[in-house]
């Protein structure tokens, strides 16, 4: 008996108080919070209409990163990365607003802003061209029947520069091509090119170019439109807010015949 009292008093004497318990446990909680969202899985919001239909506005996502710890982005994924240059207005880098949400985000506990939701097209040493005569993108002269998951009014399915005719390519090493999946709403690759169409604008017209060189007339310079795989964040996996969407992300097996 006087071994057990003994006993009690000593735990008794090294329990901590219920505030330094809890205190405790919130430090852990957060710290174990930082460590997911910088190593595992970060949450984010969609901000825009441009990966419509599969992602709506005000969607919540979850991105995981396991999968670019030793490989890269791969065509059909949806990435999240950072703005590659001046492709968000200031409005959409800020973020969450507001001191609780901003500290939460930062954590890794309340969907991140100021990042950009696209589907990758192209990979390096790839490229892309618009269009064959369905309307639908070639990848490296395979066509990629993107029907299944893109809304689209327009009558190709790369509308988003002034032609239906591109090419953008070779995708260069260590960076991607990325479409939105409302493809004539979304300032993406696509958006980004600077295309030489003069030719072909003044075949459309009847007319002649002034000075055509028949090599570069439809073809694009892709300096601002590549995204570098460094500002690649993680791949889209899930979608779990509103309750009723959610669901498991997969890529679309109209990319399976590119491989």
């Amino acid at each position: 008996m006087p071994e057990e009292a003994s006993a009690d008093k000593a735990r008794k004497r090294h329990a901590l108080p219920l505030w330094q318990e809890s205190l405790l446990l919130m430090g852990l909680a957060v710290v174990l919070a930082l460590v997911v969202k910088t190593f595992l899985v970060q949450a984010f919001y969609i901000p825009s209409g441009s990966m419509e239909p599969g992602l709506e506005v005000n969607d919540r996502i979850l991105v995981q990163k396991v999968s670019y710890w030793t490989g890269e982005p791969e065509r059909g994924d949806i990435v999240v990365f950072e703005d590659p240059g001046s492709w968000l207005s200031p409005a959409e880098s800020a973020g969450p607003t507001g001191a609780v949400a901003s500290t939460l985000s930062r954590i890794g506990l309340y969907p991140a802003g100021g990042h950009l939701v696209k589907r990758v097209i192209g990979v390096a040493g790839d490229t892309i061209t618009c269009c064959d005569d369905q309307g639908r993108l070639l990848v490296n002269g395979e066509p990629l029947d993107s029907s299944a998951f893109i809304r689209n009014g327009r009558d190709c399915d790369g509308p988003m520069v002034a032609s239906c005719e591109w090419s953008a390519g070779p995708v260069p090493e260590g960076s991607v091509f990325v479409m939105g999946d409302h493809r004539d709403d979304s300032a993406d690759s696509s958006f980004h090119l600077s295309c030489d169409l003069s030719k072909e604008r003044a075949q459309r017209r009847g007319d002649q170019a002034e000075d055509p060189d028949p090599e570069s007339a439809g073809t694009c310079d892709g300096t601002d439109a590549w995204v570098g795989t460094d500002l690649v964040v993680g791949k889209v996996f899930a979608r779990v807010w509103p309750a009723s969407r959610f669901s498991l992300l997969d890529k679309p097996e109209a990319f399976d015949a590119l491989d």
